[in-house]
């Protein structure tokens, strides 16, 4: 049974909404949903605060985009956007582990020319040798017709994220 764009875009954003703040109204020319902003630290304290003994920040920009299908063009142009987009929200600072760019592409059917584009999505970026910590592009395109999921190297965890979207909806 095929899945709605629609429903499958309405169940992205239930997924998101638990620990993502979402922002639906952002204008452009190309195909956004939404964009989901996540950020987390994490501190370990002696006794007091003053007492810090480690802190860690993570933070993530997901950008869904939905369309009945995409080319190479739109998806490289649609990377573009989320990475001028992201990047200037990254604040890399001693305590600052990683930022990641999350691209996800919602397809009613999703071509082979598709799938290539988003297998050969690259970017990586690391704050003062690593040490600040890095930056990187995740990127997967869901096939609604065949129940599939493509991600670059980097995006590997999206795969099975959306398996279980999926088993949920049927």
């Amino acid at each position: 049974m095929r899945i709605e764009r629609g429903r499958f875009i309405d169940v992205l954003k239930d997924a998101y909404s638990a620990y993502y703040d979402l922002t639906e109204s952002v204008e452009t020319a190309l195909p956004l949903a939404f964009r989901a902003d996540y950020k987390d630290r994490d501190e370990q304290f002696f006794l007091v605060k003053s007492a810090k003994l480690w802190a860690n920040e993570k933070n993530e920009y997901a950008y869904i985009f939905s369309a009945p299908s995409f080319d190479a063009a739109m998806i490289r142009a649609c990377a573009d956007y989320a990475l001028a987009d992201g990047l200037p929200r990254v604040r890399p600072h001693k305590e600052h582990q990683c930022t990641n760019v999350k691209l996800v592409f919602v397809a009613d059917e999703a071509g082979v020319e598709a799938q290539k584009a988003v297998k050969s999505l690259r970017y990586s970026k690391s704050y003062r040798l690593g040490l600040w910590g890095y930056t990187n592009l995740l990127a997967g395109i869901v096939d609604m017709q065949s129940k599939k999921t493509v991600t670059n190297p980097a995006g590997h965890e999206l795969a099975p994220f959306f398996a279980k979207l999926f088993a949920v909806r049927e």
